[in-house]
């Protein structure tokens, strides 16, 4: 195993609640799934079981949320209103999911995965790894969203930092093949390079849509796309971030912030 440049690990989010706000954590535990701990946990769901989220309803990005995982609270910011309204997860979910119903003007409810989540490829449930550098490249496309905005935008998990802009593409190979990468010493599989959906092309607090964002977005990155990446992965280029999987084994470990990271030769 040789170490690659100087990848570490800056930045862990956790998405508790799908579609709404992250909590920035100092470490992470994986799941029997892969996923990260209390990551997309909870999802909204309809009267028809369908997905109530950021993609189909665009006001979702209106609401402001906070959460303590280890006191299982949530602190939810309704539009036009003062104070935030705080509910426990586990003992006042019928009245969280009454308040988002009215929020949303028809009945929805929470729906609570403790062993997946409700990661988008549940093929690939572990967390989303992007680079800080290719978080600042991808903003210098696009004047007028920032470096936080764009991370909203963006919603990855991990976030590494040491390394050029895109150096997290080296994370996958063709597909159906793995890429073995470690965090200290908890081991993940890069799978393939994140399909993005309509959530980036908006405003993360207002939903207001980015002129063109799609476009713009896939022609910088064919443009930028360094030489090393299997560009057999990409059927478009709106993609961004790696998803990956991780061993059995690594069940129960921890990643913590500042870890080194290795490409498994």
């Amino acid at each position: 195993m040789t170490q690659v440049q100087t990848a570490y690990l800056a930045k862990i989010f956790i998405y508790p609640v799908k579609s709404l706000d992250a909590v920035e954590v100092e470490n992470a535990t994986i799941t029997d799934s892969g996923s990260l701990r209390y990551d997309r946990e909870f999802a909204l769901v309809d009267a028809q079981n369908r997905f109530v989220n950021g993609k189909r309803y665009p006001q979702l990005h209106l609401l402001r949320s906070t959460f303590s995982l280890a006191k299982r609270l949530i602190k939810v910011k309704f539009p036009g209103e003062n104070s935030e309204q705080v509910f426990h997860l586990d003992e006042e979910r019928p009245a969280l999911a009454a308040a988002l119903s009215n929020f949303m003007g028809f009945p929805v409810q929470l729906q609570q995965n403790t062993n997946m989540g409700f990661p988008d490829d549940t093929d690939s449930p572990g967390a989303t790894i992007i680079s800080t550098h290719t978080l600042t490249e991808v903003v210098s496309w696009f004047p007028s969203i920032n470096i936080d905005e764009m991370r909203r935008r963006m919603r990855a998990n991990i976030e590494i930092d040491g390394v050029p802009a895109f150096w997290e593409d080296r994370l996958f190979a063709a597909g159906g093949e793995t890429v073995a990468f470690k965090i200290a010493d908890v081991q993940f599989l890069g799978i393939n390079p994140c399909q993005r959906c309509i959530v980036p092309t908006r405003d993360s607090y207002s939903g207001e849509v980015y002129p063109n964002f799609q476009k713009i977005f896939r022609q910088k990155r064919q443009a930028t796309l360094p030489n090393y990446v299997n560009t057999t992965q990409f059927n478009h280029f709106y993609r961004l971030a790696v998803n990956t999987r991780v061993p059995i084994s690594e069940v129960g470990k921890k990643i913590i912030i500042g870890s080194s990271m290795e490409i498994c030769q």
